[in-house]
C-alpha cells in the first residue's frame, strides 16, 4: 500500500486524507437492521444518494443477507436486486462498492460502473471470485471469514482471537495475491461479528494496531452490530435495537479512525462522516508544528500505535450482519 498516510491507498479508488466513510445499502428484505427499507431499485438508489450527500465516500451495494441462518438467494434474485442500483448510483457520480460472495455478480457490478468488490468471504464463496477481480484489476476487500453462519460456525472459538484472526487473514491474503490480485488494491477487514463473540469483536477493536501491521490499507464494519448492543444494554439490560446503535457506532468509527483505518462502513453516515472528520483534525493537530507542544510532547503515538482499553469478558454471540 502506499505509505503516504498511514492508512494507506488502494489503488483504483479517490484518495482520502482522512478514514473514508462506506455507506451501506441493503438491497434485502432481511438484513438484520434495515431489511426491506431499500428494496424497491428506486428507493434504494434514491438512499445511495442521500448517504454520499451525508457525506459517504463509497456507497457499498449488497442483494444478499449474511446474517445467522439467513438464506441465500439465487443468483437470478441478487443479480435483478442489486445491478440496477449499482448503474444507477454509479451514473450519477457515486463511487460504488459491490458486497457479494458471487463472482457472477461482481463481475456484471464491475461492468455496471462499480468500483470495488467487498467479499465477506475473501473469495472463499465461490471460486470464480479472485480470478474475476484479478482480471478486472479491481481493489478487493478480504475479509476474515470462517464459513457461512450457519450450525457451528456461528459461534467462533478462539484461544487468542487477534492472532488467529491477523495469521488466518495474512494466510488468505496470500491466496488472493496467488491468484493475481494486485497488492496495492487488497483491503482487510477483521469481519467483526462473523463467527465471533461481542468480547472477540471487542479484543479486534482494542488491537487495530496488530491488523494494520499486516500492510494493507483496513476496513472496519461495526455498525450497529450485535457488540454495541450487549455493550449499551450493561450486564443486566436489554439490548436497543439495531437502529439505536448508530451513536455507538460514531464512537467506534472514531476510534477505528484514531488507530489508523482506511475506512469505516456504516448504515447511518452523518454522525460517522462528522467523527472520522474530528478524529483527523485531533490526528492533524497532533502532528502540525505550529500546534503548542507537538513537537516536544514525549510519548507521541501514530493513530496506528493507538489502542482502546482492554474489552470485558461478554458473552459469546454473532451477528455477521451486513
Amino acid at each position: 500500500m502506499s505509505k503516504q498516510s498511514g492508512r494507506g491507498r488502494v489503488a483504483g479508488l479517490p484518495e482520502w486524507d482522512r478514514s473514508a466513510v462506506m455507506g451501506v445499502v441493503n438491497v434485502t428484505p432481511d438484513s438484520f437492521s434495515d431489511g426491506g427499507r431499500w428494496f424497491d431499485t428506486t428507493a434504494a438508489v434514491k438512499h445511495g444518494l442521500q448517504l454520499a450527500a451525508e457525506g459517504a465516500d463509497l456507497v457499498d451495494v449488497g442483494g444478499e443477507s449474511t446474517r445467522p441462518g439467513a438464506t441465500r438467494v439465487d443468483e437470478a434474485e441478487e443479480l435483478r436486486r442489486v445491478i440496477p442500483v449499482v448503474r444507477g448510483l454509479a451514473s450519477e457520480g457515486v463511487v460504488v462498492s459491490v458486497d457479494t460472495m458471487r463472482a457472477s455478480v461482481a463481475a456484471r457490478a464491475l461492468a455496471a460502473g462499480a468500483a470495488l468488490v467487498n467479499d465477506v468471504s475473501g473469495g472463499l464463496a465461490d471460486p470464480r471470485m479472485i480470478p474475476v477481480v484479478a482480471d478486472a484489476g479491481a481493489p478487493f476487500v478480504v475479509m476474515h471469514w470462517r464459513g457461512f453462519l450457519q450450525g457451528g460456525n456461528v459461534k467462533g472459538v478462539y484461544d487468542d482471537v487477534v492472532r488467529e484472526v491477523v495469521d488466518e487473514l495474512r494466510a488468505r491474503v496470500d491466496a488472493v495475491l496467488a491468484g493475481g490480485v494486485a497488492p496495492d488494491r487488497i483491503v482487510v477487514d477483521p469481519g467483526l461479528g462473523f463467527s465471533k463473540g461481542a468480547d472477540h469483536d471487542l479484543a479486534l477493536l482494542a488491537h487495530l494496531d496488530r491488523l494494520h501491521a499486516l500492510g494493507y490499507p483496513l476496513l472496519v464494519a461495526a455498525s450497529r452490530k450485535r457488540f454495541l448492543g450487549r455493550v449499551l444494554a450493561g450486564p443486566e439490560g436489554a439490548p436497543p435495537p439495531a437502529r439505536e446503535r448508530d451513536a455507538a457506532t460514531a464512537a467506534v468509527s472514531a476510534l477505528a479512525a484514531h488507530a489508523g483505518a482506511w475506512a469505516v462502513r456504516v448504515h447511518e453516515v452523518r454522525a460517522t462522516a462528522d467523527a472520522v472528520r474530528v478524529a483527523r483534525a485531533v490526528e492533524g493537530a497532533r502532528t502540525s508544528p505550529d500546534t503548542p507542544g507537538a513537537a516536544t510532547e514525549p510519548g507521541a503515538h501514530s493513530p496506528a500505535d493507538a489502542q482502546a482499553p482492554q474489552p470485558p469478558h461478554t458473552p459469546h454471540g454473532a451477528e455477521g450482519a451486513r
